[in-house]
């Protein structure tokens, strides 16, 4: 074990003891020798100002209980607490590239000399932990930065956005509520001028963003919440609707293990699994249930039914 984490462990028995610590206990949770221990001792003491006394009457050590509170100095964690952040960091930045590297390169050095300390090895966190983003649309720092700016700062933004629906592109003012991550892209939760309501607007549709002075309005929790959660996938608004999904007893394996809505219900039925989502557009669901195949099938609503028929036939003509 390594006198980093000798020190760090010493520090923590120390700290939450409610009476003195005997040596034997510090030998038998660092398995060091007394000699060791004592060194760690002096170095607390004279180099770090740990208040440690030795209790006579208990046989053992404790800090000072009339001295100040004793933190240990700088920056200390165990190893496992440090490839923790260090996996965070990564995944962060394959989140959103570029978007903590610059901040955060003075504090990833940090951990990694301290884990080299401890006779790890840090690189084993860029090659052992993958993420591999699927069907990814980019959202430059150039973009990102001023819509996060202005959605954490409370500040009101404007941007050209060019609509996938209808083509077109157009200036538009909003008050940023929230900042989505799904499915491997970003959105943006605001409240738009132009329609006054709220709206979801994807980050890689957006061009020239610029934060205004002017504070935004901000929408009630409720509101963003049944917008944003109420209903199924990344379209916005109230459910309206319930979905009655039958799903083979093969592709059950997956689904029964997976949340597709956080009000979902399902159950099982003579051998086929049943999923109950309540959605208000019907654009997403219907692609969730192409991508099964003749593994699922529409019970409820006719509605839903009737365009994934209509979508089957189209594919039907096609081949």
């Amino acid at each position: 074990m390594s006198r980093f984490y000798r020190i760090y462990r010493i520090h923590e028995l120390l700290r939450s003891a409610k009476k003195p610590v005997p040596m034997r206990r510090f030998m038998e949770e660092l398995e060091a020798s007394r000699n060791t221990i004592t060194r760690d001792f002096e170095y607390l003491r004279d180099s770090l100002g740990a208040p440690i006394e030795y209790c006579r009457e208990e046989n053992g050590h404790h800090y000072a209980p009339e001295a100040p509170v004793f933190e240990l100095p700088g920056f200390w964690m165990n190893p496992a607490e440090l490839y923790a952040l260090l996996a965070c960091e990564y995944l962060l930045e394959n989140v959103q590239p570029g978007l903590i590297t610059n901040r955060l390169a003075p504090l990833r050095t940090r951990i990694r000399d301290l884990l080299g300390e401890s006779g790890h090895d840090a690189e084993t966190i860029s090659e052992r932990i993958r993420i591999q983003p699927i069907q990814t649309r980019s959202a430059e720092h150039q973009i990102f930065d001023p819509v996060a700016e202005a959605t954490l700062a409370g500040k009101c933004l404007t941007f050209h956005y060019l609509s996938r629906s209808t083509s077109t592109d157009k200036l538009r003012t909003v008050h940023p509520q929230r900042l989505v991550h799904y499915r491997s892209n970003w959105y943006l939760l605001a409240i738009c001028d132009e329609a006054n309501a709220l709206r979801l607007f994807s980050l890689d549709r957006m061009s020239a963003p610029s934060v205004s002075a002017d504070p935004s309005k901000k929408a009630l929790k409720d509101d963003l919440d049944a917008f944003a959660g109420s209903g199924f996938g990344i379209f916005g608004g109230a459910a309206t609707q319930i979905a009655h999904l039958k799903f083979t007893e093969h592709a059950a394996r997956w689904v029964a293990e997976e949340i597709w809505h956080e009000e979902q219900k399902s159950e099982w039925q003579d051998g086929s699994y049943h999923l109950h989502v309540p959605y208000s557009d019907e654009r997403e669901l219907v692609m969730e249930v192409l991508r099964y195949g003749p593994d699922v099938e529409v019970v409820a609503p006719e509605s839903l039914r009737r365009e994934v028929v209509t979508r089957v036939r189209r594919m039907a003509e096609i081949y």
